[in-house]
């Protein structure tokens, strides 16, 4: 019998030794957007869930800060914030009391044009002078106080100081918080580099941090408490397909939306399987771009068994993204080892530039490879760099499955046509 998987939005088909018995093989289909996207935001704005509507709790005269994520997520802020903003009006908060920060946690600063690009004109031009992106390394940031696991919480000035908070973002599985969007606004969105550092570092190789799980996982519930302290009053977020349409639209008290919106999502990528496989077959798409690949690998992770074999299939062809990664792959250090050094605040020179939620990322491939046999499809990369990664090369989906029966004639296997956007739930 013949198998696909997606690449580069075209199937690649495969079949699989006698020995191998199929757990799951069925594609997500595509989620199919809302047909007007600003209408299903006003919706979800005029039906808040566990709180009363931005009208309600503005008042006039109260100094309003409004949160929305970068450019790196597809949110339509450009759509969110101006009805924000009206709303704001009508409960006689004027634009000239309300700011707007760029909640990248530790990504890249963005500069005037890209603030402009992510709100839109009418936005940044209502707020003319008030749009900023957030720095996590200002010596301004703020101490607000400590979360219940004492995780010191420090924010933006403007967050610190504000009368009302408003955030805007994005719900999707997330590999370490369960789901992405909520209190995420805050840590990291507007968090310090050493309080985000703190956090990420602390929790990140927890067992009960990963995705689909937020009751009873600490990562989760630390990013809550510095969103309780920071006074968060109200969150927008929303559900993209990958063609960066907006699903559906989910506002009110941060925590309350997204559990639902939390839950939507499980709907939408839930894949259950029986038990562990012996060898995960997964593509990366539809997110197939840099570092966004490295999602199907980790998904994969948690559904194969230790020693097993995940054969990963990403044409990695804008690499560049990932090559500090691979360098750093390349030294003999353990993922334990490397975790220490994070957590003493010592980062390889080459990795200070970039983000946080990217440096954690050698921990998790160190991991895997010592924990999995990776098998790494793709054309992008070469072998000697693949190698470097600790991971095997090939070129082809049938070279790859032909290396995995030789040492496992007899296997369970799970498939994932699109990994990118799957939850793997093992019974």
């Amino acid at each position: 019998m013949s198998y696909f998987v997606l690449c580069e939005g075209k199937e690649l088909c495969f079949t699989l030794p006698a020995g191998w018995n199929v757990l799951s093989a069925e594609d997500i289909p595509p989620v199919p957007g809302v047909a007007d996207a600003l209408g299903d935001i006003r919706r979800a704005l005029d039906s808040p869930i566990g709180s009363p509507g931005i009208e309600e709790i503005a008042k006039p005269g109260m100094e309003v800060v409004v949160l929305f994520d970068d450019l790196q997520r597809p949110t339509p802020a450009h759509l969110a914030v101006p009805e924000i903003l009206n709303r704001l009006n009508k409960a006689g908060v004027t634009d000239e009391r309300v700011s707007a920060v760029c909640a990248l946690g530790t990504h890249p600063t963005l500069n005037a044009a890209q603030l402009e690009n992510k709100i839109g004109t009418e936005a940044f031009n209502r707020l003319k002078g008030r749009v900023f992106s957030h720095d996590p390394h200002s010596s301004e940031n703020v101490v607000i106080g400590k979360t219940h696991r004492g995780t010191v919480v420090e924010v933006n000035p403007l967050v610190a100081f504000a009368d009302m908070i408003i955030g805007v973002g994005e719900c999707m599985p997330h590999p370490i918080a369960g789901y992405g969007g909520g209190c995420k606004i805050i840590m990291p969105g507007v968090s310090s580099y050493r309080s985000v550092a703190d956090h990420h570092f602390t929790w990140m190789r927890h067992r009960g941090c990963r995705v689909n799980i937020l009751d009873g996982n600490p990562f989760c519930e630390e990013i809550i408490d510095a969103g309780r302290l920071s006074r968060l009053s109200f969150k927008l977020d929303l559900i993209m397909n990958h063609k960066k349409e907006v699903v559906k639209a989910f506002a009110g008290d941060p925590v309350a939306e997204h559990r639902e919106a939390s839950l939507y999502a499980q709907s939408l990528y839930h894949v259950p399987l029986p038990k562990v496989a012996d060898v995960t077959i997964i593509s990366a798409f539809p997110l197939e771009i840099g570092v966004q690949a490295t999602k199907a690998l980790t998904m994969a992770s948690f559904c194969t068994r230790s020693g097993g074999t995940i054969i990963w299939v990403a044409p990695q062809k804008e690499a560049g993204p990932i090559m500090p990664l691979v360098k750093e792959m390349a030294s003999d250090e353990t993922a334990g080892y490397f975790h220490r050094r994070l957590i003493r605040d010592d980062i390889p020179d080459h990795l200070r530039s970039f983000g946080i939620s990217y440096i954690m990322q050698v921990v998790y491939f160190k991991e895997l490879a010592e924990k999995f046999n990776v098998i790494h499809v793709t054309e992008g990369l070469t072998a000697e760099q693949v190698g470097m990664m600790k991971f095997t090369h090939a070129q082809t989906l049938t070279e790859a499955v032909d290396m995995a029966s030789r040492t496992m004639p007899e296997a369970d296997v799970a498939i994932f046509p699109s990994g990118g956007n799957i939850i793997p739930g093992v019974k």
